[in-house]
């Protein structure tokens, strides 16, 4: 009885170590919906940082990404996602802002709170990486500078295996 007990606990902790995205509806700045359950990248890492645009930390975080992004791209194949949590009353400074920065990866607006209260992220910045299964094997919050190191170093795990 012990050995089937903790045979199944450990099942469920292994299930439990990688998850999938949930499916919620968002905005591209174009104002197309898309659906997070169609957000792939032929079976390559998926980067998903949630931020706004009074966020500070969220703003250099995401301009330390851009900074590497294209060199990240041509060794990993990463595709870094960006969902903007403002809502529907400062979401109209969102392309602007985004525009003005030159990020070259995709931003998308979150501004019901959907897919931020199904990935269950309270704060932000708060960051999600995805493998190429789209499961979510890593994920982080805050941001301090250096930690776009600790994610590359992630990276790299993820497509040496």
């Amino acid at each position: 009885m012990r050995t089937t007990f903790i045979l199944a606990l450990v099942c469920l902790t292994m299930g439990l170590s990688a998850q999938n995205i949930p499916s919620a509806d968002v905005k591209k700045l174009s104002g197309q919906v898309v659906n997070t359950s169609n957000f792939s990248n032929d079976g390559k890492p998926i980067v998903i940082s949630f931020w706004a645009t009074w966020c500070k930390p969220c703003v250099k975080e995401l301009n330390a990404y851009n900074d590497y992004y294209m060199d990240w791209k041509a060794e990993t194949g990463v595709k870094i996602v960006a969902i903007s949590t403002d809502d529907t009353r400062s979401s109209g400074r969102v392309a602007p802002y985004v525009n003005a920065r030159g990020w070259q990866f995709d931003v998308f607006l979150d501004e019901n709170g959907d897919f931020k209260r199904a990935m269950n992220v309270a704060n932000v910045p708060h960051t999600f990486l995805l493998n190429g299964n789209g499961e979510i094997v890593w994920q982080h919050t805050s941001y301090v500078d250096g930690d776009e190191e600790e994610l590359y170093d992630k990276l790299l795990e993820l497509t040496e295996k």
